[in-house]
């Protein structure tokens, strides 16, 4: 944190000597009631009551004015704001591959779910586009605001709704990048703050080199954050290869060397998830830091606020308390 005017600070001193003066009258107090010999007389003029009562009107003063001294020095603190036209691309993989049942229910079940959470605590004012893609890759939901549409776009999410066989991450990230070009009028020149969120389980196998497509999110200063998700152990049926239910199990196991590459390339975060749970986490840790830039506000209304409350309870605590009635 960081003052405006922090040579206010010191009338925290001032604060400081009313706190010693208030113990040490208090202290004095003490003493004189002690000479007071007629017991009886002393009850009624000062009858029994809680001793820390009587401290919480003058603690509840004296925080008062550390808090407005506080706010009157003008603090500053650098916080994180969503950034105008902030856009994100999230890009799920629905080939064969993701029918694999080592995450429960399977790959592609858990991929949608974890994709619903991270879309639904972005910031409302967010623009969200869902990608698909397999051996291609297509625009499922163009980047709205409209998080109904983004889920509609997410259940449509299935294994052979983006064309042929195979795994096009280079061709996910390119469809991904061309929604962001054509976000409004402006986007072609002004291209806005974006990110692309890569998730699949395996390397590339179809479409365009990825090297390129990172190459081309480079110069357009949009990161590609990748999520590997799946196990070594994964595996699919006959019923998932086509071949109907026939043929054994063929072993798909996860690879994210060409994930990793984007990422590095593209000064995103790679992350690899086994299960739902880590596949949450890594959606958790992306969504921390998309969209955001850092600015510095005055929070000096943060503490006049709280002192005003610390005097509403000061004068609550003396009326209900210590207030004499007729």
């Amino acid at each position: 944190m960081t003052w405006l005017s922090p040579e206010r600070l010191w009338l925290l001193a001032a604060v400081a000597a009313l706190a010693v003066a208030y113990v040490v009258l208090q202290r004095r107090r003490s003493r004189y009631a002690v000479r007071f010999t007629n017991l009886k007389l002393l009850d009624r003029v000062a009858p029994a009551r809680p001793q820390w009562r009587r401290h919480v009107p003058a603690g509840l003063f004296l925080a008062m004015l550390a808090l407005l001294v506080v706010g009157f020095a003008r603090p500053q603190s650098e916080v994180q704001v969503p950034r105008e036209r902030a856009t994100v691309l999230v890009a799920v993989d629905v080939s064969r591959s993701m029918l694999a049942t080592d995450v429960d229910p399977d790959r592609l079940t858990a991929a949608k779910a974890a994709a619903r959470e991270f879309v639904a605590d972005l910031p409302e004012q967010f623009n969200v586009g869902l990608v698909g893609f397999a051996g291609t890759a297509s625009v499922f939901v163009p980047p709205v605001t409209d998080r109904a549409a983004v889920d509609v776009g997410i259940d449509r999410l299935a294994e052979g709704t983006a064309g042929r066989a195979g795994t096009a991450i280079g061709d996910a990230i390119a469809t991904s990048l061309e929604a962001i070009r054509t976000l409004d009028a402006t986007a072609g020149e002004d291209v806005p703050p974006a990110r692309v969120v890569v998730l699949s389980d395996g390397a590339n196998t179809a479409g365009q080199d990825p090297a390129e497509a990172a190459t081309q999110a480079t110069e357009l200063g949009v990161p590609v954050d990748a999520i590997s998700f799946g196990t070594e152990n994964g595996t699919i049926g006959g019923s998932a290869l086509g071949g109907g239910g026939g043929g054994g199990n063929q072993p798909v196991p996860v690879d994210g060397q060409t994930l990793q590459a984007v990422a590095d390339a593209t000064g995103g975060n790679y992350f690899e998830a086994g299960s739902a749970e880590e596949l949450r986490s890594a959606y958790a840790d992306i969504g921390s830091s998309v969209g955001y830039e850092t600015e510095t506000q005055d929070v000096s209304a943060r503490f006049i606020g709280i002192g005003l409350l610390f005097a509403a309870l000061a004068a609550l605590a003396s009326m209900f308390w210590f207030a004499r009635l007729p």
